[in-house]
C-alpha cells in the first residue's frame, strides 16, 4: 500500500512541478591568503564521501577546526557552503566541507542519526589534519543540519563546541508544515487551502512514509548536549520559526544542565544568515556583517574555557504567524484510507463514461441520458484529482514565497475553479439520486448507483481536504 501511495505521490509531483536540470557549479578559485587539501573519509554504512578542509595559510599549529553540516538536499556539493567555509578559515580555522551523501538520502528518505555518523566520520577526519588542535574541533550545522549537529555532539566527546545557523527546535513536519504556509500567507493566500488542505497533506504524507523524520523531536537531544553551543538566526528567517524556536532551544540546554549558550539575531539576514534584500525570500552570496567574526570570537573563547553563559543578543526576529499542531493522523484520514478513497472515486465517477463508451462500442442502446449524472462524473474526477496536482504544486514550490497563481482577493482563482467543481458535484450527484428510481433499466440503475456512491464518498472527502470549506 504505502508503495502504491509513493508512486501516486511521485507522479502528482511530477505532474505540479516542472522539471529542470541543474549543473554543478565549478568551484572557483581560493583567496591567496587559503589553502585547501583534499580529504576522503567513511561515512555511516563504510560510505566514502569527500571534501576540502580549508585553512589560512601560514597558520600557526593548534588552531581550532569546525566541520560544516549541510541543510536539506541530496548530494549537496561542498561549494554550497565554500562561503561559509572561506569566512571561518579566515578567522584562523581549518574548515572542513564535504559532498552531502546522496546514497540513502532523497525527498522520501533520509536519517538524522545516519547523517550525524556522516559528520562524526568528518570530525575524526580534521581532528588528524596537521596544525588542528584535536581537542579544538567542533560542529557547524545549517536548517537540517541543526537537527544533525546535536546528534553527532551526544555520541562523541570529540567535538569541543556546537554552532548552529537558522536550527529549529520543532519537529520536521511541523516545521516544514509552518514554512509553506508561511510562504502561502506571504503570497496572500487565506481560507481553506492554506488552513485546511496544506496541513492535511503534510500529515497524510507522513503517515505513508513519506515524509523522512517526521516526528524527530530535538529537544532530548538538546537536553544531552553538553558542549558549549552558538545559535544563529536571520531575523528574517522564512523557514524557521525564528521567534519560536530559540526560547525552546534554550529551555532543552538548560534542562539537561547546559547553560554554556549564546545566541544571536542578524539583521537583514535570511535563514542561512545570508544577507537578503526582500525580507528572506532572496539569499545573496554575502554573509550577514560580523557574523564570521562572531563565530571567530566564540570558538575561541570556547575552546580556552570562556565560552558565554546564556548570552542572547540582536535584534528582535520577525515571524508573521504562529506555527501549529500538525499531529498524526486518525484512522479514517490515513494515507491507506486516503488512497482507498481515491480509488473509489475514480472508479465511480470513471465508470459512468466508460459504460458509455463500450456501449457505444457495442452499439447498444445507452438508455435516457441523465444530464447530472454527467456533471457529477465530470466533477468527481477533476476535483480530486485536479485538486491533488495544485496541492502538490503549491506546497512543492511554497517554501519562502508560494506562486499560488493569479488571485481573487485572499484566494487563488485555480483553487476557488476547484471548490465550484466540488460544489456543482455534490449538486449533480444529489439530483441524480433524486432521478435514480426513473432509470429505465437494472444496469442503468447500477451505474448510476455507483456515481451515486461516489458522490456519497465525495462529500466528507471534499470537506477534508477544504474543497467545501471558505
Amino acid at each position: 500500500m504505502r508503495k502504491i501511495f509513493a508512486a501516486i505521490v511521485a507522479l502528482l509531483v511530477a505532474l505540479a512541478v516542472p522539471a529542470y536540470a541543474t549543473a554543478r557549479p565549478a568551484p572557483p578559485g581560493l583567496p591567496g591568503d587559503l589553502t585547501s587539501t583534499e580529504v576522503s573519509f567513511r561515512g555511516e554504512g563504510d560510505l566514502e564521501l569527500r571534501g576540502s578542509v580549508i585553512s589560512p595559510a601560514g597558520a600557526p599549529d593548534g588552531r581550532p577546526g569546525v566541520v560544516l553540516v549541510h541543510g536539506a538536499g541530496t548530494g549537496t556539493p561542498r561549494e554550497k557552503l565554500l562561503a561559509e567555509a572561506v569566512a571561518f578559515a579566515r578567522q584562523g580555522m581549518s574548515v572542513l566541507v564535504h559532498d552531502k551523501r546522496s546514497v540513502g538520502y532523497s525527498l522520501f528518505e533520509r536519517s538524522y542519526a545516519q547523517l550525524a555518523e556522516d559528520a562524526l566520520g568528518a570530525v575524526e577526519t580534521l581532528r588528524r589534519q596537521p596544525g588542528v588542535d584535536p581537542a579544538k574541533v567542533g560542529i557547524w550545522g545549517l536548517s537540517e543540519g541543526g537537527w544533525v549537529a546535536p546528534i553527532a555532539a551526544t555520541r562523541s566527546s570529540g567535538i569541543a563546541f556546537v554552532i548552529l545557523v537558522g536550527a529549529n527546535a520543532l519537529q520536521p513536519l511541523r516545521q516544514q508544515a509552518w514554512a509553506v504556509a508561511a510562504g502561502l500567507r506571504k503570497a496572500g493566500v487565506g481560507g481553506s487551502l492554506v488552513d485546511r488542505a496544506e496541513p492535511n497533506l503534510y500529515r497524510v504524507i507522513a503517515d505513508g512514509g513519506l515524509f523522512p523524520e517526521p516526528y524527530h523531536d530535538p529537544e532530548p537531544v538538546l537536553a544531552k548536549v553538553r558542549q558549549p553551543v552558538l545559535g544563529i538566526w536571520g531575523v528574517h528567517d522564512l523557514l524557521t520559526p525564528p521567534r519560536e524556536t530559540p526560547p525552546i532551544l534554550a529551555g532543552a540546554l538548560e534542562e539537561g544542565g547546559n547553560r554554556r549558550y549564546a545566541f544571536r539575531f542578524f539583521a537583514g539576514a535570511d535563514h542561512a544568515a545570508h544577507l537578503t534584500p526582500d525580507g528572506g525570500v532572496t539569499r545573496l552570496p554575502e554573509l550577514a556583517p560580523g557574523y564570521a567574526e562572531l563565530v571567530g570570537t566564540w570558538v575561541r573563547e570556547a575552546t580556552s574555557g570562556r565560552a558565554p553563559v546564556a548570552q542572547v543578543s540582536g535584534p528582535a526576529p520577525v515571524q508573521a504567524s504562529d506555527s501549529f499542531g500538525v499531529p498524526p493522523t486518525a484512522w479514517w484520514e490515513s494515507a491507506a484510507v486516503q488512497l482507498a478513497a481515491l480509488v473509489l472515486l475514480l472508479v465511480a465517477f470513471g465508470g459512468y463514461p466508460v459504460v458509455a463508451l463500450v456501449r457505444r462500442i457495442r452499439r447498444r442502446g445507452a438508455g435516457t441520458p441523465v444530464r447530472a449524472a454527467r456533471l457529477a462524473s465530470a466533477g468527481g474526477l477533476v476535483a480530486p484529482l485536479g485538486g491533488f496536482a495544485y496541492l502538490f504544486y503549491v506546497v512543492m514550490t511554497g517554501g519562502k514565497l508560494a506562486a499560488p497563481g493569479p488571485m481573487a482577493g485572499d484566494r487563488p482563482i485555480l483553487w476557488l475553479a476547484l471548490q465550484a467543481v466540488a460544489v456543482v458535484t455534490v449538486a449533480a450527484t444529489a439530483v441524480t439520486a433524486a432521478r435514480w428510481r426513473r432509470a429505465a433499466s437494472r444496469g442503468e440503475r447500477v451505474r448510476l448507483g455507483l456515481l451515486i456512491a461516489g458522490g456519497v464518498v465525495f462529500l466528507p472527502w471534499a470537506l477534508y481536504w477544504g474543497l467545501l470549506l471558505p
